[in-house]
């Protein structure tokens, strides 16, 4: 605490032992009439000794001589209430002690006690707020210096927005209103600030009102609203931020009051539903839960939303020792108390893999150590297939033998109808699941989804790196789609569908639509303030081998129903795996993985899997450049 807080409070200190006389002297006065108070100032003197006694060491115990009252809020005043009734009530009990010890002058009048709480509560409450009022006033910004922000959103963070700018001079922001679409609050106002319209009058309102900024504080505000407002203030030459979503919210990554710039990930945003709370708690509150692959992308993230739901221990599991490290970090910086067991080691390693289960026991394991790149997967056929298929057995076999409860493996749209390497080994690592779970009645299961949005070495960060070059933008084909969804909000659905698993489901995450990646890299390049094709050149590559034009949600034959989760849906005839063909193909391929038979690997993969259509593609990337 620096020495101007000190000071002040010691100011503090100094009007309270006034304001302590003064209740109650006035506790008197207001109780008799003028010609009694000289027959009872004995009792004055002593009530204001015991009062001063009493109240100042209850006030400092309750931390009213420790807080910064420029920023007192509602918590403060709720403090106060406790704090003053404390005192009033002990001051009391003593004085009437005294009263029946005939230690005071009798008749003395007991209502004083209730007249003397409450000018105290007025006058200490009075003073704290007092202060609070003079700091404000103190933080008026030149008008000549003074930007506006106009805010959408009035709900709880769009008031909290706005409570930070107004006690914030550093921000130099203040607001000028709200847009809100619900008809109850148009018209009203929020700590002095009105609700101008609706959001779709945003450019109306822009035109007669003048705002340096546009503020979005509606952390479930879909896509399709941002897109408007986006572009919107893209037309004026308006900067815009937003606040995180729901989802990165729920995932303790950031807190309500952070602004950035808006990204797009909030473009393709979807509006968020309603999760079982209690189910996910149920299998994770107080578990042991094991996370492979925790320094990747969604590994992080599952670690970063289960740690939330207070498991006993969470264990994060990697190859990479510098990831596992800022997930470690990150998670000590935001979960500071949680039980946190960083490994490094290799899934393909299984007397480690056997060691660690041994060691931690652990209930829960959410399995999301993978290859994940499509065309280096084709060029190195062998990392993928020991990685993704005898790495995924090692950890489920050992699951199995350690009795773990529950097992999630993360798969992709790619392992249906697989035409690349990496799709392949998915899917046969979705049958060793599959076969386990059914074999020994396990609640192991898997949850398949599309690709995510700004995980590492993903199109998002390549077409922003091009762009910050000055281009091109490199897109492989004008058609080129892929179902896109946030990292946070894919995590959020594989907890929900981790809780719903009884054994030997594959869950499917609702993807929504399927966005053309010339889609994409052209919002992309709108977002850093320029315009496609003639700010930045955008050039088409050509097909990668192992990639489809269109990604596919369903195998032939194979059908989805619904959950009791709207985004959440499930293989409704369970696939049949032979166990004995399903064993003698993983030794087979165990086998040509230590020859590095590549074509070999390649023809095993598609004469097993159903649907599989790889074909060997031994050359190399044409020119380095990864695209999509």
């Amino acid at each position: 605490m620096s020495a101007r807080i000190r000071i002040r409070n010691r100011f503090v200190l100094i009007g309270d032992l006034a304001l302590i006389i003064v209740s109650v002297l006035g506790s008197f006065a207001l109780r008799l009439d003028v010609s009694e108070l000289p027959f009872y100032f004995p009792a004055t003197l002593l009530m204001c000794a015991v009062a001063l006694a009493i109240k100042i060491p209850t006030y400092y115990f309750f931390g009213l001589y420790r807080r910064l009252w420029m920023y007192a809020s509602t918590n403060e005043l709720r403090l106060i209430t406790v704090a003053v009734t404390t005192a009033s009530v002990l001051t009391s009990g003593v004085m009437l002690t005294l009263i029946s010890f005939d230690l005071v002058k009798p008749g003395m009048p007991r209502s004083a006690l209730g007249i003397d709480w409450l000018i105290s509560l007025i006058l200490i409450g009075g003073s704290r707020f007092a202060l609070r009022i003079l700091a404000e006033q103190n933080k008026t910004l030149p008008k000549d210096k003074t930007r506006h922000a106009l805010i959408l959103g009035a709900g709880d963070a769009g008031a909290l927005v706005a409570r930070e700018l107004q006690k914030s001079a550093q921000l130099n922001l203040i607001p000028i209103g709200f847009l809100d679409d619900d008809p109850a609050k148009q018209g009203h106002q929020i700590y002095g600030v009105s609700v101008l319209g609706k959001i779709d009058q945003l450019e109306k309102v822009l035109e007669t009102k003048q705002a340096d900024e546009v503020i979005i504080a509606i952390p479930s505000a879909p896509g399709r609203i941002i897109r408007l407002v986006n572009d919107v203030c893209r037309k004026k030459g308006i900067a815009s931020r937003i606040i995180p979503s729901i989802y990165e919210l729920l995932g303790g990554k950031v807190s309500v009051n952070r602004l950035r710039e808006v990204d797009i990930t909030d473009l393709l945003r979807r509006e968020p539903v309603k999760i079982d709370n209690q189910l996910i708690g149920s299998i994770l509150t107080n578990k042991r839960v094991l996370v492979t692959g925790a320094g990747g992308s969604i590994g992080s993230e599952i670690c970063r939303q289960v740690a939330r739901w207070n498991p006993h221990q969470l264990i994060l599991l990697g190859h990479g020792e510098n990831s596992i490290f800022e997930s470690l970090m990150d998670l000590k910086e935001n979960f500071p108390a949680l039980d946190i067991h960083p490994i490094i080691a290799d899934v393909r390693d299984k007397s480690r893999i056997e060691e660690i289960f041994k060691t931690y026991r652990p209930h829960v394991v959410f399995h999301a150590a993978a290859h994940k790149h499509v065309p280096l997967m084709e060029m190195n056929v062998e990392e993928a297939v020991t990685n993704n298929v005898l790495g995924t057995r090692n950890v489920a076999e050992t699951a199995s033998r350690h009795t773990v409860e529950r097992v999630v493996f993360i798969s992709t749209d790619k392992a249906v109808n697989p035409v690349s390497v990496m799709g392949a080994t998915k899917r046969l690592a979705e049958m060793i699941i599959l076969d386990i779970a059914n074999k020994n009645r396990l609640a192991y299961s898997v949850v398949r989804f599309g690709n995510v949005l700004g995980s590492r070495g993903s199109v998002v960060p390549i077409f922003k790196s091009q762009i910050a070059r000055g281009g091109p933008v490199l897109v492989t084909h004008p058609e080129m789609q892929r179902y896109f969804m946030t990292i946070p909000e894919a995590v959020h659905l594989v907890l929900q569908a981790a809780s719903m698993g009884k054994g030997g489901e594959v869950f499917m995450l609702n993807m929504g639509e399927q966005i053309r990646i010339l889609d994409l890299a052209e919002d992309l390049i709108r977002l850093s303030g320029l315009e496609p094709h003639r700010d930045i050149e955008i050039q088409f590559t050509g097909v990668r081998p192992g990639e489809k034009l269109r990604e596919e949600l369903f195998e032939d034959g194979m059908n989805f129903e619904k959950t009791a989760h709207a985004e959440i849906f499930r293989m409704k005839d369970e696939e049949q795996v032979d166990s004995e063909a399903l064993v003698n193909v993983l030794n087979r391929l165990e086998e040509l993985s230590l020859h590095s038979q590549r074509a070999e690997l390649i023809r095993t993969l598609n004469s097993f899997l159903p649907s599989g259509s790889v074909r060997p593609h031994p050359s190399p990337l044409p020119n380095g450049e990864e695209t999509l």
